[in-house]
């Protein structure tokens, strides 16, 4: 290993984390392992690059040095970001997997027991059939997930860096909340977002921002798509800041005109679900009481809505396509998975089909503490809700003033517009 002191953690984290690895290792009975997933390759190297899509493995054995196999383009960013010494490149005029193979026996491990990642997405199945009918003389096995049993809890370092990924996050919701407006189009939202969140310090998100208005809100996983948000309509923002690829996600609703009893509704049933969630979670709980607590609080409504997700998912470091680690722990029914002191999750209680044509969301980023869990945020929970972008002034007016928990500036400038309207209607 390189030793050096500009990589994104103390080398004494990544010297943890490979030993660690090694322990699992020894554990599993196998002599080295080909890991392929760019999420594990970076949390043990620092290593990261975009181009992904082309073939690379970090392979790491019981007790020699580790080495790693990309495309020569990428070679740069091993030597300018890892502690990686080993490498071997091979052109785009290469194969790939013969020079994993080549490089296996190399270094000695053409015989040994070698473990790779069966359900990487970036190392799909013809790969995979190409390494067992080359080396024959290996003992191939599974071990997917061997790397994930050291991320799923993050050291204290992880934890206060996701706390710079939250700043963009806070940043890129508070513009995307002020952008929101009748007669702007999704896009501009967006932009606002993107650029808030950038400014802030944060770096290309796994998954930009999901912007949704209006009928758009019901259809899962959509973002801008041009439309112009008309009055009265509400908008669905989900956003997750990154830094250094870690990622901290929110969700919001902003209500343009007056928010209807439904809508409050679902707005203090999501809340009372992440404040429950908050004074009751603690390790040692699995990730289904969690859940359970979240859905029942939810699946109580009277305002026609559900929740068809699972409630929460491990978050952290993460590159396209997505930008959670649901694939390594979700907080879903029946799932035995015990939580732990540093387990990061964003936590989801949103509310699909409130009257049957709108989805909303508020939703937080948390990690589990010795006796409970703390929010990465401070963003408040309620709607915004903007009064004077409804269907007219005058039906604003004619409505009683709000009852509903706004902020305190936006209600008071409320109260008093009406009470301006109805004395000029008193006078006319």
């Amino acid at each position: 290993m390189k030793k050096r002191d500009d990589m994104t953690f103390p080398f004494e984290e990544y010297e943890r984390r490979l030993s660690e690895l090694r322990l699992r290792i020894a554990q599993r009975h196998l002599d080295a392992v080909v890991i392929t997933d760019p999420e594990n390759i970076m949390y043990l190297t620092d290593y990261q690059t975009t181009g992904y899509s082309f073939f690379q493995a970090l392979v790491v054995p019981l007790e020699d040095e580790p080495f790693m196999i990309t495309r020569a383009m990428e070679e740069s960013n091993i030597f300018a970001r890892t502690w990686i010494e080993r490498t071997r490149p091979y052109p785009d005029t290469g194969d790939a997997i013969q020079m994993l193979v080549d490089a296996l026996r190399e270094f000695g491990l053409s015989r040994k027991r070698i473990g790779y990642e069966r359900n990487s997405y970036f190392f799909p199945a013809y790969q995979q059939d190409t390494i067992h009918t080359t080396l024959t003389e290996a003992k191939l096995l599974d071990c997917f997930g061997i790397v994930e049993q050291g991320r799923i809890c993050k050291s204290p370092v992880e934890i206060e860096l996701m706390r710079k990924a939250a700043i963009a996050t806070e940043a890129g919701m508070k513009a995307g909340i002020e952008a929101c407006r009748a007669g702007v189009t999704e896009n501009e939202i967006g932009a606002a977002i993107s650029a808030a969140m950038f400014k802030a310090g944060g770096e290309a998100p796994a998954v930009m921002p999901y912007v949704t208005s209006g009928p758009r809100t019901m259809i899962g996983h959509a973002t801008w798509e041009g439309r112009i948000v008309k009055p009265g309509e509400h908008i669905f923002l989900e956003i997750a800041g990154c830094y250094r690829r870690y990622h901290t996600a929110m969700m919001r609703t902003v209500v343009l005109g007056e928010l209807t009893d439904s809508m409050y509704k679902a707005q203090e049933t999501m809340k009372l679900a992440l404040h429950s969630l908050h004074a009751y979670i603690q390790p040692g709980m699995t990730v289904s009481d969690a859940d359970n607590l979240i859905r029942n609080i939810i699946s109580q409504n009277d305002i026609g809505a559900r929740l068809i997700t699972r409630s929460g998912y491990s978050i952290g470091i993460a590159f396209p396509p997505s930008w959670d680690e649901g694939y390594i722990v979700s907080l879903k029914q029946g799932a035995s998975t015990v939580l732990e002191e540093g387990m990061t999750f964003h936590i989801i209680p949103w509310m699909w089909g409130v009257d049957g044509d709108k989805t909303c969301g508020i939703s937080d980023t948390i990690h589990i503490t010795a006796d409970g869990c703390e929010s990465f945020f401070e963003l408040p929970k309620d709607f915004t809700v903007k009064p004077e972008q409804g269907q007219s002034a005058q039906a604003g007016a004619e409505k009683a003033a709000p009852t509903v928990s706004e902020p305190a500036e936006q209600k008071a400038t409320s109260i008093e517009k009406a009470r301006k309207d109805k004395k000029q209607q008193a006078n006319g």
